[in-house]
C-alpha cells in the first residue's frame, strides 16, 4: 500500500510513526514543551532520528474541552517551526489542521499531509487539500472538543464511524482529492468512552475494508489511563501495548509522542514476518 503525497509517495508495506510536536501552550500530554522554534526542531530532530517517518505539528490543542484557536495565532505557532525543518531536513510533514488558512499556508510552506480531526468538514478546507493534491487523514469526532467527551452515545459505534469516514472519504474524491491520497482515523479519545475506545481497538480490522491506510492516535489517551491507573508520564507501556494490538488489527500510521520505544514494538511485530 502506497500513499501518494503529491510529490512523492509514502510506502506503508510496514506500519509508519507519526511523531507529535504540539506548538501549543495546551496540548494534553506537551503543551508549553517548547519555548522556541529551535528547540522544537532539536525535538524532531531527535524523533527523525528515533524512527519517525512524518512529523505532526499542531498549532491548536483538540484536547478535550479545548476551544477553537484563531488561524493568525495558529500560522504564528506552526509556520516558523515548519521553515525551519524544510530549510534544514527532508521529512514528510503533517500540518494538524481544520482550519483552511493554516492548511493553505502550511501546505505552501511544505506540509505534505493535513492530519484534520474535523475531517475537513470546516468552510473550505476540503477544496484547499484538492487544489494542493496533498494527502489527507481523516478522522472521526463526535460532536467538538469542547463538548465531545459529554456523555457520547452510540447505537453501533462500528457502524457510524464506518459511515462517517466512507462519507467523507466519498466526498473528498468527488471534491478531486486522489482516493490513494486518503487516510483514514476513527479517532480514538474522540467523544468515545473507555469501552467505547476498547471496541475500536479490539475490531479495527473492520475499517481494514474500506480500503484505505489506518492511523491511530492512541499515544497516553486518558482511556490508556483508565484501563492501566497510570497518569499522563506513565503511559509509555500502556500506549505501546495498544500500538501492537492496533497493528495486528490492520493500523498503517501510529501517531505518537514517544517515538523510539514505539519503534522498537514495531521492529518487534515486523521480525515475525522475517523469522
Amino acid at each position: 500500500m502506497f500513499l501518494d503525497l503529491g510529490e512523492r509517495t509514502l510506502d506503508l508495506k510496514n506500519p509508519k510513526i507519526m511523531g507529535v510536536l504540539n506548538m501549543t501552550p495546551d496540548s494534553f500530554s506537551d503543551g508549553g514543551r517548547y519555548s522556541s522554534v529551535d528547540e522544537a526542531f532539536l525535538a524532531c530532530l531527535e524523533m527523525i532520528k528515533e524512527g519517525a517517518s512524518i512529523i505532526d505539528i499542531g498549532g491548536e490543542s483538540t484536547r478535550p474541552g479545548a476551544t477553537e484557536v484563531s488561524s493568525e495565532e495558529q500560522l504564528d505557532r506552526v509556520i516558523p517551526l515548519i521553515l525551519k525543518i524544510k530549510q534544514n531536513i527532508d521529512t514528510i510533514i503533517s500540518i494538524d489542521s481544520g482550519n483552511a488558512a493554516v492548511i493553505k499556508e502550511a501546505i505552501n510552506n511544505g506540509a505534505e499531509i493535513v492530519n484534520d480531526v474535523y475531517a475537513l468538514t470546516k468552510k473550505d478546507a476540503i477544496t484547499e487539500v484538492s487544489e494542493a493534491h496533498t494527502a489527507v487523514c481523516l478522522m472521526h469526532m463526535k460532536g467538538k472538543p469542547i463538548s465531545m467527551q459529554n456523555q457520547p452515545i452510540y447505537s453501533d459505534i462500528l457502524d457510524e464511524i464506518r459511515s462517517f469516514l466512507v462519507d467523507r472519504a466519498s466526498k473528498c474524491i468527488a471534491a478531486g482529492i486522489k482516493r490513494n491520497s486518503i487516510i483514514i482515523d476513527p479517532g480514538f479519545g474522540f467523544g468515545k468512552t473507555v469501552s467505547d475506545n476498547l471496541v475500536l481497538l479490539n475490531n479495527l480490522h473492520a475499517f481494514s475494508e474500506l480500503k484505505f491506510p489506518i492511523c491511530v492516535g492512541l499515544s497516553r489517551k486518558s482511556f490508556i489511563g483508565e484501563v492501566t491507573n497510570r497518569d499522563l508520564d506513565q503511559r509509555v507501556s500502556g500506549s505501546l501495548s495498544a500500538a501492537l494490538i492496533a497493528i495486528q488489527n490492520g493500523a498503517n500510521i501510529i501517531r505518537t509522542h514517544d517515538v523510539g520505544p514505539t519503534k522498537d514494538a514495531i521492529e518487534i511485530y515486523n521480525s515475525l514476518s522475517r523469522a
